[in-house]
This record gives structure tokens, sequence and C-alpha cells, in this order.
């Protein structure tokens, strides 16, 4: 109840305040330096909007009449920036309540070489100045000149592919690169599109990741060119390293058919990392240590230093125990099935 009376009684000081104010000489002062000010104010004005200016503004572009057998390889350029001259009323006017109308192109007025259409100034200049004041200069337009690429039909489909780098954080590697779609359609004029193998996507940078990744890319385009979807979707599968052993056993190769090979020890064992979720699929039948005869004559001693021919998909750093074994090449009778 108290701090209602209080409010009420602020309230009415400020009325009367006022009140004395609005009655009082000073009051009067206030409103006639106020109202010559407004006066001033408004001469300034006219004589500001009087004075030319430079302004820039943009106007719509929209291609139209486009046939059904026909993709739009590079669109025209979707604005036009004008840049005029003219009084500051007449550009307070565009400013303020005139909005352009677009540049209409009709596919079937223009034609190009090569699929390319290329429109000057002097063929579409008219429907700018027809939407400014007479008063109004043109002083320029960018582009200066507008530009597309069809194709009719021609297409074909390719392959998606990494276009940057990635790599794994530490004890992590990428086991594989997968996009969603794997290809898209190509579309371009026939000599470009026979120049086209792939579809790249807009360079990637990814560095130390330790988790799959999953993201929406853009496809790298250039002039005159259309992919079909312009974007993929991009896995890159991560996977730990491991570290696994498994023992082989060396075999001899290209032997006469009276020596063979006796090795000691026999079998090596072959330690190797590989990524967790393959770490069951590789085993000792994926590795073979071929021994060649002709290599084993060639080496002048009796010590094999142990290798590979061929290390199976997503195993590295391979070492054996091991690395060197004895060998000797004894004669035997061949056996005589008769």
């Amino acid at each position: 109840m108290f701090e209602r009376r209080n409010i009420k009684r602020i309230y009415f000081n400020i009325i009367r305040k006022i009140k004395n104010f609005l009655l009082s000489d000073k009051s009067r002062e206030f409103f006639l330096f106020l109202f010559f000010f407004v006066i001033a104010g408004g001469f300034w004005l006219l004589q500001t909007l009087n004075n030319d200016y430079e302004a820039e503004f943009s106007i719509p572009v929209r291609l139209k009449g486009v046939p059904n057998n026909t993709v739009i390889t590079s669109e025209p350029a979707s604005e036009l920036r004008i840049k005029v001259k003219d009084k500051g009323a007449v550009l307070l006017n565009y400013m303020l309540g005139k909005s352009f109308y677009p540049v209409t192109l009709d596919f079937s007025d223009y034609q190009g070489a090569d699929n390319h259409v290329r429109i000057y100034p002097s063929q579409y200049e008219k429907k700018v100045l027809s939407q400014l004041n007479v008063s109004t200069r043109l002083l320029s337009m960018k582009p200066d000149t507008l530009e597309y690429f069809y194709s009719t039909g021609a297409s074909k489909l390719v392959p998606v592919k990494l276009r940057g780098s990635v790599s794994a954080g530490r004890q992590y590697y990428l086991s594989d690169t997968i996009f969603t779609p794997d290809s898209v359609l190509v579309y371009a004029p026939a000599g470009v599109l026979d120049t086209i193998t792939a579809a790249y996507t807009q360079p990637v940078k990814l560095e130390n990741i330790s988790d799959t990744p999953k993201q929406q890319v853009p496809l790298f385009t250039r002039k005159g060119v259309k992919f079909v979807p312009a974007s993929i979707e991009m896995m890159l599968p991560v996977d730990i390293y491991t570290e696994k052993t498994v023992e082989v056993p060396l075999h001899g190769i290209n032997f006469p058919a009276d020596k063979v090979l006796r090795a000691f020890p026999s079998k090596v064992q072959v330690t190797f990392q590989v990524g967790l979720s393959r770490f069951r699929q590789i085993n000792a039948d994926d590795f073979h240590i071929n021994v060649s005869y002709e290599d084993l004559l060639r080496l002048g001693s009796d010590k094999y230093r142990v290798k590979l021919k061929k290390v199976p998909d997503g195993v590295s750093q391979v070492r054996f125990n091991p690395e060197q074994v004895d060998f000797l090449i004894e004669q035997v009778t061949p056996r005589n099935d008769n």
C-alpha cells in the first residue's frame, strides 16, 4: 500500500513539472527553436537531394524457356550490379519505393558455339534502361557479360574420388573411404564430357582423427560441368591397430625333382600390426614365405634372410623372428612311381 502511494505521488509530480514547463516562457522558446530547426533541416535536405550522386543497385537475372532435354550445367549470374548517377531525390526513390524487375533471358533467343552462350551488354542493356528514370545515367554493369553452359542430354556415370589429405591419430588408421553414392552423373558439352573420368570432392583436410567421421561434402565443379547430385556423403572408417603373431613355414619353389629345401628352423614367427576389426580374419595362411632355388644359388652362403613377396591387405609393420634361417639343399632320390 505504501509503495502504491509513493508511485502515485511521483507520477503526479512528473505531470505537474511537465505542465509547468509547457506553460513557461522557456517552453515557448524551445518550441520556436524546434520549429526553425525543422524548417532549416527541410531546406538542407532539399538542397542535398538536388545534388548528383552515384549509387549501386542489383537487378535479378532469370533464364526461362529451357527445353526438357537440356540441362544448364553452369547457370548465368543470378543478378546484375548496376552503377548509376542521378539527383539524390531520384536515387532515394530507387532505394525506398522502386523495385527492379528481373532481366529475363529466353533460352531460344541466344545461340552459342560448343553449348556455351555469351550475352553481351548491348543485348540486354535496354531491359535495364527501361526501368530507370530518363534523367538517370547508367555508368556500369557487372558482370559485363552474362554466360552459361548447357548440355543437350549428354551425360555419363563417373566414380567419386577424394581430393585432399586425411590422416589418422597415433595407433589408428583409415580402413576405407566410403562415398554415398560412390558414382554420380556428369552433364557437360560433348567435348568436355570426354575429358572427365572422375568427380572429385572439394579439398578435404582432416588430421589426427580417431573416430569415424561422416559428413556431406560438395563436389568440385568447373564452368560448363554439372554433377548430379552436387554433393555426396563421405564416411572414413577409422580402426585401431593391434599386434598379432603367427607361425609361417618356409616353402621351397622351383627346386629340381632331386633336391629339397631344409631350413632351420622350418617355421618363423611373423609379427605384424592389423586393425582390430580384421584381427580374427588374418591368420598364418595369408602369409607365404616362398624360397626360390635360384635365389639360394646366388647367395653364396648358407643363411637366408626371410622376406615376403606380398603383404596381405590391412597388414603393416611386419617383422620376423628369426630374421635369418640356416638352410641346406638336400639331394634326394626321385620317387619312381612305377
